[in-house]
């Protein structure tokens, strides 16, 4: 099994969010994927099983259980698909766990049309509170699997040292934070976000594509556009173009690979 690492949302080695690649014939079984994943350490490690020309089943593998949807290694696994010649036309579609997805190249570009999911106004748990360390927070969201919190600047966000064994303990898959960029970094960006999710081996994500299927559109509504420029300011910090286009987020960003390997052992 041949296995690549592509760091995602970045152009350049070293940042973004790594992800691990692997094309197979048929999916390993589930106990071995998560075996896979768990080594790799990743956020999330992919699985791509043909199904027709441009058509492909798509799983992802936290290193402590199978996700629902992930932005990230999609990005990913389109890029390793183009970039190894695998796949010719600019379209590729995925079957997963969270739906019909597709992903389409522009250059270097690449366009993931995803779902959106819409976050409601929530009470700030006690919990969640402390996790933060009782920082001012301007408000509260969240839906069946995330809570996503407002600061008030880019500062705050940057700074934050959250505890991590807190947020696991949240009925919760995971907890983003962002904020409103008013000229506090590079003007083109018009949000900032991190992502935490240590309940599933993630203590910090480096950049999530999943997250931003929530932020895209309480941004857009916040905001007044519809098409935004985003950053996920973790150390190794990410770009994505997002934008809410008919009841989906689109996530337009770029890819490289960084290393390749093989799997020599498997029990």
């Amino acid at each position: 099994m041949q296995i690549w690492q592509v760091n995602a949302f970045t152009n350049e080695p070293f940042k973004g969010n790594p992800a691990g690649v692997s094309i197979v014939s048929e999916f390993p079984s589930d106990i071995l994927a998560q075996k896979i994943a768990a080594e790799l350490n990743y956020s999330e490690t992919t699985f791509l099983k043909k199904l027709a020309d441009n058509h492909y089943h798509i799983r992802w593998f936290s290193p402590k259980d199978e996700c629902g949807l992930c932005g990230h290694a999609t990005l990913a696994a389109a890029h390793l698909l183009w970039e190894q010649g695998v796949v010719k036309s600019d379209m590729i579609t995925f079957d997963s766990m969270g739906g019909p997805l597709t992903a389409q190249r522009n250059g270097s570009w690449i366009t993931l049309n995803f779902p959106s999911f819409i976050i409601e106004p929530a009470p700030m748990p006690e919990l969640l509170n402390k996790a933060l360390g009782f920082m001012p927070v301007t408000s509260v969201y969240k839906d069946d699997i995330m809570y996503v919190v407002v600061l008030p600047s880019v500062q705050a966000v940057r700074e934050l040292k959250p505890n991590f064994a807190k947020i696991a303990q949240l009925p919760c898959r995971s907890v983003t934070i962002t904020a409103f960029n008013e000229g506090e970094i590079d003007s083109n960006i018009d949000f900032v976000s991190r992502y935490f999710a240590p309940k599933v081996g993630i203590p910090e994500d480096p950049v999530c594509g999943s997250a931003h299927c929530r932020l895209t559109p309480l941004w857009a509504e916040k905001l007044g556009k519809s098409s935004m420029n985003a950053m996920q300011i973790s150390e190794r910090t990410g770009f994505i173009k997002v934008a809410l286009e008919n009841n989906r987020v689109t996530l337009t960003a770029q890819a490289i690979t960084v290393m390749e390997g093989k799997l020599l052992a498997a029990a």
